[in-house]
């Protein structure tokens, strides 16, 4: 059976923590690959201080492209406006086999919120949730919705890597060297 995970989010800009969290998924799922979707603008958050999608998504590639089992989707960006998981699920089912099998990963902060997101029930039904927690977390436990995974720590956030970035400190290590040079090409988060 073709097992695929999925990794949503805006990815402002991608860092060692995504690839690393897909990275562990493959490994403790036995999964095929995983498949980023950068959103066109997440329905959750605000979109200030989002870069545009196409460096989003560009950087995205740059960074998954070291590794065979990384692919990169565009099509919540081809979509534009709001993007919904929903959607992108049913769009990557139609993609594959019948009996390919999909993981939808997310952080543990986003589990807690899941109520709020668009046809969730539904989500659900077409996907198995797999909850990344952070190793400060309490020990999880499953709750019959989806699989939790402990991840070995790793501190890092597109918050803090921005924050950095605007007041010219380093981030080395942080991000890969590939993409650190695209945004210093393209002027990224100065501001």
């Amino acid at each position: 059976m073709n097992k695929i995970g999925i990794l949503g989010g805006t990815f402002n800009p991608v860092h060692v923590g995504h690839l690393a969290v897909a990275d562990y998924a493959i490994e403790k799922l036995g999964l095929n690959k995983v498949i980023f979707v950068p959103s066109a603008l997440p329905p959750h958050k605000s979109a200030k201080g989002v870069i545009e999608a196409h460096h989003r998504y560009e950087m995205l590639k740059i960074a998954a492209g070291e590794n065979p089992k990384f692919e990169v989707c565009d099509f919540e960006i081809k979509q534009g406006g709001k993007s919904y998981s929903v959607d992108t699920v049913k769009y990557l089912i139609s993609q594959y086999p019948a009996k390919t099998k999909f993981y939808f990963i997310i952080g543990e902060d986003n589990y807690a919120g899941l109520a709020k997101w668009r046809n969730i029930d539904e989500l659900m039904a077409l996907t198995e949730f797999v909850v990344v927690s952070r190793p400060e977390s309490a020990p999880c436990r499953s709750d019959g919705k989806a699989r939790f995974l402990k991840m070995p720590g790793l501190e890092v956030s597109s918050t803090y890597i921005r924050k950095n970035i605007a007041q010219r400190t380093s981030i080395r290590y942080l991000i890969p060297a590939e993409v650190l040079q695209y945004i210093k090409a393209h002027k990224l988060y100065l501001s």
